[in-house]
């Protein structure tokens, strides 16, 4: 229940933190392309949704924000025209800001999401760098593939071994990948069912202690459930 209740309280943190910040005013961008301050345009950018304990996250639980300027049917702005009001972006910037900025959107609201979700990794992992990854499996740190991949390089790791590990929900076919998984911060109603061939079930647990969970995956998995285990990540991913 300790490592639950550290996620909720990292998440949480981090939203405070950031909230905090985005309130003491905005400001141009500098010549280097790195705004002072959150821009006056840039609607404010929701804290997670979720947390272990709470509403799972996923998809559903996300709130609409400029992250949803990948949306594909709302025309970007051409690459060569995406330009601060005043200063420059650097390259990382312009490379994440492209085909990401809707016609009539200010950019900087666009890159603000990108920083804010850097910031949030950066707190998690001094909170609890399993709660980082987990945050990014759930889906509670958004987006965080294209912003780690031009704006925060050093958090790569996270994104790599997320990858590679599965949120609360149903997981069948391709998806599933054999090896041994572990659930860092479970709630007390963390259940998991393995089944395999014509839905034969393999294996099948529970916890309601709130304290890490451990399990396989087999070859001959065919589908994977969970419940109120928040994310299972893999075991033996580079630390």
């Amino acid at each position: 229940m300790r490592r639950a209740a550290l996620a909720g309280a990292a998440v949480a943190f981090a939203t405070a933190a950031l909230a905090a910040c985005g309130s003491s005013g905005g400001g141009p961008a500098t010549a280097g392309g790195t705004p002072s301050g959150p821009a006056a345009s840039a609607p404010a950018v929701p804290g997670p949704s979720g947390a272990p304990g709470g509403e799972p996250a996923g998809e559903d639980a996300r709130e609409a924000g400029p992250q949803d300027a990948e949306t594909p049917d709302l025309p970007k702005v051409p690459a060569d025209e995406i330009t601060p009001a005043t200063g420059t972006f650097s390259k990382p910037q312009k490379e994440y800001l492209t085909d990401r900025v809707p016609q009539g959107m200010d950019p900087a609201a666009v890159l603000q999401t990108g920083q804010e979700t850097c910031d949030r990794l950066r707190y998690l992992v001094k909170a609890d760098r399993d709660i980082a990854v987990a945050a990014v499996v759930t889906g509670e740190v958004a987006d965080a593939e294209p912003a780690v991949a031009h704006l925060c390089p050093r958090h790569q790791d996270l994104v790599d071994e997320a990858a590679l590990g599965y949120p609360d929900g149903t997981h069948t076919g391709a998806a599933l990948r054999p090896g041994r998984y572990r659930a860092p911060s479970p709630t007390k109603d963390c259940a998991w069912r393995l089944t395999g061939a014509k839905g034969k079930e393999l294996a099948a647990g529970s916890s309601d202690t709130g304290r890490p969970v451990s399990l396989t995956v087999p070859a001959s998995a065919t589908a994977f459930t969970s419940t109120g285990c928040y994310a299972w990540l893999p075991e033996g991913a580079t630390r």
